[in-house]
């Protein structure tokens, strides 16, 4: 997503990433990454809930497709961490639109499961045409 950062802005998209995990954790992932984007801690998870982000099964967590995406991120120099919070817990992207409208709505089935950033620029740049 970063790569499209600059056409993310251009459209109007404003990102915020969303964790649930610690205050000193949190900050360690944005010193890490170099995150420019909001980071904001949803502690409760209940943001989590909200949009149907539960828990992966074993298979989706730690199956061939997340270490394919380790791999990927290894051969960019960004080495995964190990996890200090629920390696379980599922994340997701939300597209919601300036009035509140939820516009995508993707729940991962594990950290390697994300939809592609050009589907969620055709659904931005759809509602904008």
């Amino acid at each position: 997503m970063r790569q499209r950062q600059t056409t993310l802005g251009a459209l109007g998209v404003v990102v915020a990433v969303v964790t649930f995990e610690t205050k000193q954790v949190a900050r360690m992932y944005v010193d890490d990454t170099e995150l420019s984007w909001p980071l904001l801690i949803d502690s409760s998870r209940t943001l989590y809930r909200a949009y149907g982000m539960g828990r992966g099964r074993w298979w989706h967590i730690w199956g061939p497709a997340t270490w394919q995406a380790y791999a990927r991120l290894a051969l960019r120099g960004r080495w995964p961490r190990r996890p200090s919070g629920d390696p379980n817990q599922l994340g997701g992207d939300v597209l919601v639109d300036p009035e509140g409208i939820v516009r995508a709505h993707h729940v991962g089935s594990g950290p390697a499961d994300r939809p592609a950033v050009e589907s969620l620029l055709r659904v931005v740049r759809e509602r904008a045409g």
